[in-house]
């Protein structure tokens, strides 16, 4: 029997235990910079997969490595979430991990303790095969990605000195093979005008018409924004506005709008900025907010909130190698495509120059929705995919 296919049906076998551990660290709630107790759960599921090492970084991220050879490929999921919503609009309880008909159910479930389950049982496939290739294949169960994308990952390569030569990122893609994303930034428009009695507003400059004058601005310029073949268009909307005044009986003096700015290949921070700056008015204030807030550790990793746009070339050998890897796997040709959303690429390979792909369990359809759930099936191929990448890359072809 071939080496995948050896793959393959182990990883069919184990698709009932991949389940369970899902279902486990779904029973966890796990919010941005509340992580703790299920990245301790991680790591005894790692343990007790056999992994080479295991261990937590300064900042809480989870990092469990299998062979020792001189390369280094990352296998990444984020294992944080947001928070469940109108549970009203949930079938079954959020943190359940209830497994019936198919589906592992809850919060996280795709968004992306899937992903998390499945490098787990790589992980054990690997130690089982013996695996002594040309990769340290290093799993890195990260944190805080919900609050800021990327955070995580700057902290690794900047602080831990993590650097791969080659990343996959987990996050759902309906087991499809993903090669990019679109970037992003966050700007504050800031408004000042003059308070005046609610009675008299002529005799104030009132802050909330400037911020309304400027989102109509905003949306105009949405339409104009350059394209890209395989990422798309770029995008900005308004999703906040906050004033201040003496009271409901003054004029504002003060207003802010929050914009979120998805940024297609070949726009930048300052290209964005540049932007703003022409169709905002006097007395506006521009900027980018940073990310500041203590990990569950209570480690700070200051972070600009510009998320850079990546994406890895069609031709290029990792992406290369996924697609033989699936091939292999599957007996066809992987379905290539993008993230609406955003990932750890933006600091992986937006900031950092490293080669990613993506490839993950579930559809991101259901991520941050209500009755999140993920099939069993994809949690019997995806780990496949993740064991056999580093054979496929170190020439090994099975």
């Amino acid at each position: 029997m071939n080496l995948w296919q050896r793959i393959r049906d182990r990883s069919r076998e184990l698709g009932m235990s991949t389940a369970e551990n899902l279902s486990a660290i779904v029973q966890i709630p796990s919010l941005s910079g509340e992580e703790g107790p299920v990245i301790a759960c991680l790591a005894e599921l790692c343990e007790r997969a056999g992994f080479d090492h295991v261990r937590i970084d300064g900042l809480g991220n989870l990092i469990a490595r299998v062979g020792s050879g001189p390369r280094i490929l990352a296998i990444d999921a984020h294992i944080d979430t947001v928070d469940t919503g109108d549970r009203g609009q949930w079938r079954l309880d959020p943190f359940s991990g209830h497994v019936a008909d198919g589906l592992v159910h809850g919060r996280g479930s795709v968004d992306q303790k899937g992903g998390a389950a499945c490098m787990i049982t790589a992980g054990q496939i690997l130690k089982e095969l013996g695996y002594d290739g040309a990769y340290s294949v290093y799993c890195t169960f990260t944190v805080m990605e919900e609050d800021c994308d990327g955070l995580c990952w700057n902290y690794l390569i900047e602080r831990e000195g993590l650097v791969p030569e080659f990343a996959v990122i987990t996050e759902p893609t309906n087991l499809g093979l993903y090669r990019g994303q679109r970037g992003r930034a966050e700007f504050e428009l800031a408004f000042g005008g003059l308070s005046a009695h609610g009675s008299a507003p002529e005799r104030g400059d009132n802050a909330i018409y400037r911020a309304s004058e400027t989102a109509l601005r905003v949306r105009e310029l949405h339409d104009r924004l350059p394209t890209d073949e395989f990422l798309g268009p770029g995008s900005v909307a308004v999703t906040l506005i906050r004033s201040e005044s003496p009271s409901l009986c003054a004029i504002p003096d003060q207003c802010m709008i929050h914009l979120d700015r998805r940024l297609t290949w070949g726009e930048t921070k300052g290209s964005a900025t540049a932007e703003l700056e022409a169709i905002c008015g006097d007395k506006t204030v521009l900027s980018i907010p940073t990310y500041s807030r203590q990990s569950y550790r209570g480690t700070v990793h200051e972070q600009e909130k510009y998320f850079p746009t990546w994406k890895t070339p069609a031709d290029h050998p990792l992406v290369a190698a996924g697609a033989r890897t699936y091939a292999l796997l599957f007996g066809e040709e992987p379905r290539v495509d993008k993230w609406t959303f955003s990932t750890n690429g933006v600091a992986i390979s937006g900031k950092h120059g490293i080669p990613c792909i993506g490839f993950g369990p579930g559809n991101e359809v259901y991520a941050h929705a209500p009755n999140e759930a993920i099939p069993i099936e994809h949690l019997e191929r995806a780990p496949a995919f993740y064991a056999l990448l580093p054979y496929i890359l170190g020439g090994e072809s099975g």
